[in-house]
């Protein structure tokens, strides 16, 4: 897969994401590439953040294939929902397909924030999003990672990942990941 620019033949040059106002107000839906590239568009998006009983944060890696922050530590799921679909029911179905992880292994996902951020990407494209933050407890934590979707996993104790940030400098975290532990009041 290529990560150049905005080509045409970009996978995500066929997909549409939920072109949002800044009260996440549904503004129509625009095509995924146009709103990560120039000056974008405002979209929907969600990071869903499960944790283990021992309150333990599954962090997945992204895809070095992934067109924008390839390569980087994410929490466990992050993408966009589809026109008509919640985020809860886009974050469920993420969570399946990207680590095999099924609604019968954890508690409610619940939307615990929600917050507006942009950042660009080098020359590669930028995000311009409203998130939800979603999160639950996995009381079965069997995995079954997507590898074109996730390079690796790693569980960190969450506080120690929230409140200590240099002691895990050496892992280059999604910027969406890093506002929504900053806002959380855990």
């Amino acid at each position: 897969m290529s990560k150049a620019g905005d080509s045409s033949d970009h996978e995500n040059a066929a997909q549409n994401v939920v072109a949002v106002d800044a009260d996440d107000s549904e503004q129509g839906v625009v095509n995924r590439l146009e709103a990560h590239t120039g000056e974008g568009v405002r979209h929907r998006a969600f990071t869903a953040l499960l944790f283990d009983e021992q309150q333990r944060i599954l962090l997945a890696q992204r895809s070095p294939d992934k067109r924008l922050w390839d390569a980087h530590w994410d929490g466990t799921v992050a993408s966009h929902p589809r026109e008509g679909e919640s985020q809860t029911e886009a974050a469920r179905q993420r969570l399946e397909e990207e680590l095999g992880i099924t609604p019968d292994q954890y508690d409610s996902l619940t939307v615990t924030d929600r917050f507006e951020y942009r950042r660009r990407y080098y020359d590669e494209g930028l995000e311009h999003e409203v998130c939800a933050v979603l999160q639950a407890t996995l009381s079965d934590t069997e995995l079954d990672p997507d590898t074109s979707e996730v390079a690796g996993v790693l569980w960190a104790p969450y506080e120690r990942l929230a409140h200590n940030r240099r002691w895990y400098r050496q892992l280059r975290l999604c910027p969406w990941f890093e506002i929504a532990m900053r806002r959380d009041r855990r």
